[in-house]
């Protein structure tokens, strides 16, 4: 299971690193309102989808607080019928949809996951609630 914080499952981006820290700042920048990830990693982890409403966590590479974010809509596609409005949400400057799929291709490779076009994946879209010392930081977040 992924982590909770305050009843809240956690949402960590990419891999703990520098990568983690740019998504991240996107998120805050209100650049980044989306993010892919592999139904496998759920049956995996034994979690869920998402749903529209849920609260997640953003966390940075030690599992803190970073941001809140809501929910906005979540569906699982094929890798190949991933759109160009679902790539383009995830803020991270891709030129086309076929550098989005080499991207994420290239990066799940790197995670030990190859794709095809016949892989499932959950694109989740979301909106910034509240981030850093500002938002919320303690209690209970599921409120």
């Amino acid at each position: 299971m992924w982590p909770r914080i305050g009843g809240l499952r956690t949402l960590a981006l990419g891999t703990p690193g520098d990568l983690r820290a740019r998504l991240n700042g996107l998120v805050l920048a209100g650049v980044k309102t989306a993010t892919a990830g592999l139904l496998t990693e759920y049956a995996q982890e034994q979690e869920k989808l998402e749903h529209v409403g849920e609260r997640l966590v953003l966390v940075d590479d030690d599992d803190r607080f970073v941001g809140v974010v809501e929910v906005t809509g979540v569906e699982v596609v094929r890798f190949a019928d991933v759109s160009w409005d679902f790539a383009r949400s995830e803020g991270e400057g891709d030129r086309s949809l076929d550098e989005w799929r080499a991207g994420h291709a290239a990066y799940w490779q790197r995670e030990g996951t190859p794709v095809t076009d016949d892989t499932d994946v959950v694109c989740i879209r979301f909106r910034l609630e509240s981030a850093g010392d500002g938002g919320i930081s303690t209690g209970d977040l599921s409120t």
